[in-house]
């Protein structure tokens, strides 16, 4: 077991969140997350990370699956201006490679923000630490364990658009 599995189960543990870690194929993309552990695209806690610019520290934004994280709305909450993280500033701050960012079990404390959708599941499924591991667990439980506000950051993704229509 990775050492990024060990520390989101040890902080499961710690907050008395009984849960099952599942390994999967492919969860590298929210589709992909939701097809493997049957659920809702918008079940799926997406970590999304970036660069505080004047703090120079990481923030995270926890939204549902379907959503995308509306930059201007993130930079209003964060009170500064973000950019794009790096793979670096991630793995210093939360101890998570890219794709396996959980939402617990950071290496230091993280500002976090959650999208409101997530709390319209009972259930919620999250990376475990890895790209490869998810867990699923109360939804309503996400602000309390990780400090999350909830708070409207998001736009929702963009559909692809729907093939015309044959003409007879």
């Amino acid at each position: 077991m990775s050492k990024s599995l060990k520390r989101v189960r040890a902080a499961l543990d710690a907050a008395g969140i009984t849960t099952e870690i599942r390994e999967v194929g492919s969860s590298r993309t929210a589709q992909e997350a939701a097809d493997s552990v049957g659920c809702a695209l918008d079940q799926i806690a997406k970590s999304i990370i970036f660069k505080a610019e004047t703090s120079g520290e990481a923030v995270l934004f926890l939204t549902a699956g379907g959503n995308r994280v509306c930059a201007k709305r993130a930079s209003t909450l964060a009170g500064e201006p973000l950019g794009k993280a790096d793979a670096e500033l991630i793995r210093a701050q939360t101890g998570f490679a890219i794709g396996g960012v959980s939402p617990v079990g950071h290496l230091s404390p993280i500002r976090a923000w959650i999208d409101p959708r997530l709390l319209e599941f009972p259930v919620i499924w999250a990376a475990a630490g890895t790209p490869r591991h998810l867990f699923a667990m109360d939804a309503h439980l996400l602000p309390g364990l990780t400090g999350a506000v909830p708070a409207d950051f998001t736009e929702a993704a963009a559909k692809p658009e729907a093939e015309p229509e044959a003409k007879m």
